[in-house]
């Protein structure tokens, strides 16, 4: 009898410890797929952010650089893009495609002395400037946290709890191809 009760109760700690053991796999799965919705969530802010600076930047050029519309046109247009786009890899392009005109309009803003000069200017750039400083950082910390739980979900057991329990590899926040151009001005 007490050999039975034994053995019952050695199964019912190893039972309790792989529930255990589970539980704290998929757990561990959980709080690290909320982290990257978390740091994603601070991407679209960064994103937001910056993308509510481009109007004030535009307007505070337009009188000046009224015979410059096609860079202001790009800049405009690039920003609607960013705005209404809908996953990580729209966002990623139109991201790559304002960061490109935006580049593009500073460098045709060198032309122009007496605005870069205008301290409403000035300070629309240090807000942008910073606004760009955290998207990068705010990129690199969402792609670290999917190096983390891409790296968790594929390790012996973790995937096969993932597996069990459809955790799927997530994406990183890549630059599109032709992000490292370098921006083509024309004088004309």
């Amino acid at each position: 009898m007490k050999k039975g009760l034994i053995g019952i109760g050695v199964f019912a700690a190893i039972v309790i410890l792989v529930v255990a053991f589970f539980f704290g796999k998929y757990n561990t799965m959980v709080s690290l797929n909320e982290k990257i919705d978390s740091k994603y969530s601070d991407i679209d802010t960064y994103l937001q952010r910056r993308a509510d600076l481009i109007p004030n930047l535009v307007n505070s050029v337009k009188g000046i650089m009224s015979h410059e519309q096609e860079a202001i046109n790009k800049v405009t247009e690039a920003r609607t893009k960013l705005v209404n786009a809908k996953d990580l890899t729209e966002k990623a392009s139109a991201d790559s495609e304002l960061t490109k005109a935006l580049n593009n309009f500073l460098v045709v803003v060198e032309n122009y002395p007496d605005l870069k000069a205008n301290t409403n200017f000035i300070t629309l750039m240090d807000e942008l400037s910073g606004s760009e400083n955290r998207i990068a950082t705010s990129r690199k910390d969402y792609n670290d946290a999917v190096n983390e739980y891409n790296a968790y979900i594929k390790k012996i057991p973790n995937s096969i709890i993932a597996n069990m329990f459809n955790f799927k590899e997530r994406e990183y926040f890549k630059a599109t191809e032709n992000a490292n151009e370098v921006p083509q001005v024309s004088f004309e």
